[in-house]
């Protein structure tokens, strides 16, 4: 991807709603275990729930659901800084105060978020990655399920929207295989459509070429726990 005019000027006066990735360390895991979490109480101003996003894109997303819900605090988390500087200008422009970014891949968000203190995770149409080879970089690759977990509160959840069919079986069966319980499976949105759901640029495009999109959400469990779908016929 070329690199964005003036880059690092637009991430700089963006600073004060951005968290920047400190990848100085090249190996993730060692990366995620140097811990420099962040104070939601201090960068929000307030107690409210916090929700996060993996993969916001340009923020389309995020900043629609701020918009539509003051009352709750959201970290948007992108690791491409030429896409995320698009997402903190839109933020910025529309004054939101309730929306935080950070700017590092989802491996190393447990270095900044910390164990129960998210009350829920969205992936919205994140790569299917569909080369076998890739499996492990999927983000509902049992690897990253158990650090969802860690990240969520009691009684947490995930939603996860996406407009691939073979990614969204692959993701059921990793819940499956992680004791996620998941429910609210729908394989056409459009046709069953949801209150509340902020439809981006990139989502309505897909609508607008007939192409379905499939929704769910999964709430880790105990050990031990069954696994349980509940999907309606749609």
């Amino acid at each position: 991807m070329h690199r964005k005019d003036n880059l690092d000027a637009r991430l700089s006066a963006c600073a004060d709603i951005m968290t920047g990735a400190d990848l100085t360390e090249k190996n993730m895991k060692k990366a995620a275990e140097l811990k420099n979490y962040i104070d939601f109480a201090s960068v929000f101003k307030n107690s409210a729930p916090v929700h996060l996003e993996i993969g916001c894109g340009k923020g389309g997303f995020v900043c629609g659901m701020a918009k539509l819900h003051p009352d709750i605090d959201f970290i948007a988390v992108e690791k491409v800084s030429n896409v995320i500087v698009t997402a903190c200008e839109s933020a910025k422009a529309g004054e939101l105060k309730n929306v935080h970014f950070i700017n590092c891949p989802a491996e190393v968000l447990p270095r900044y978020i910390r164990s129960g203190s998210i009350a829920r995770i969205y992936l919205n149409f994140s790569d299917p990655l569909p080369k076998l080879g890739y499996a492990a970089q999927r983000l509902t690759n049992p690897r990253f399920l158990s650090l969802y977990a860690d990240m969520l509160e009691e009684g947490g959840e995930l939603w996860q929207k996406t407009d691939n069919e073979d990614f969204f079986n692959y993701s059921l069966a990793s819940f499956s295989e992680c004791g996620w319980q998941v429910s609210d499976i729908c394989r056409d949105l459009a046709a069953f459509p949801i209150e509340g759901n902020v439809i981006t640029e990139h989502e309505q495009k897909f609508m607008d070429e007939g192409r379905r999109i499939f929704r769910l959400v999964a709430r880790p469990l105990c050990r031990g726990a069954a696994k349980t779908f509940n999907e309606s016929p749609q």
